[in-house]
């Protein structure tokens, strides 16, 4: 997983309530296996017209919303199936960051295990961040808790175990790894049958 520390990226808001999975990724797209390649699928049944065609009124097809890496949306971000396939579309579109009121659980966790950072702050703070200019950045720094744009900063919470784990770039399997030289001896010991 790749670590995140401090990053500064712009902002797409898309601020409606109750966001769920299958309105991220429909469940037409979840064939594959592979984490790849679900980004132009996002949001689908929004972003494109029936003859697939971009839908010029949706957000992340205006031109000066196309480099957003961070996006900014309403309550219950990520409700419905538990499917892991929407924080991998999300990723995959290019976002590192999700800053909503609220998520729901399952979501939440699939993007802390996948390096999505999920960031929750109040709904004054988020109306404000959804009305910066287009080519104005915002820097998230993970280690202190704080997203800061030129004129503020805006503290969030986040569990002390996930927040070094995205620090360090630490996914399950990397942390079982670091214990390889204890599973290597135990099963040394193991008899074999």
């Amino acid at each position: 997983m790749e670590k995140f520390t401090v990053y500064t990226g712009k902002t797409v808001p898309l601020m409606n309530d109750n966001i769920d999975t299958d309105q991220i990724i429909p469940k037409g797209f979840l064939k594959q296996v592979d984490k790849a390649g679900f980004g132009k699928h996002l949001f689908d049944e929004w972003r494109y017209l029936e003859d697939r065609s971009e839908n010029p009124a949706f957000i992340l097809n205006a031109p000066e919303r196309k480099e957003a890496t961070i996006l900014i949306s309403g309550e219950n971000f990520g409700s419905g199936s538990s499917r892991e396939h929407a924080a991998w579309a999300i990723q995959d579109y290019g976002f590192k960051a999700v800053i909503a009121g609220s998520y729901s659980d399952i979501f939440y966790m699939n993007a802390l295990k996948n390096g999505l950072l999920p960031i929750q702050l109040s709904q004054s703070v988020r109306d404000t961040l959804s009305h910066l200019p287009a080519d104005q950045s915002i820097t998230i720094d993970l280690p202190k808790q704080e997203v800061r744009t030129p004129d503020a900063c805006y503290g969030f919470s986040i569990d002390p175990t996930w927040k070094e784990k995205l620090v360090e770039g630490l996914d399950d399997i990397s942390i079982t790894l670091g214990y390889e030289d204890k599973i290597t001896s135990y099963e040394k010991k193991m008899p074999t049958y």
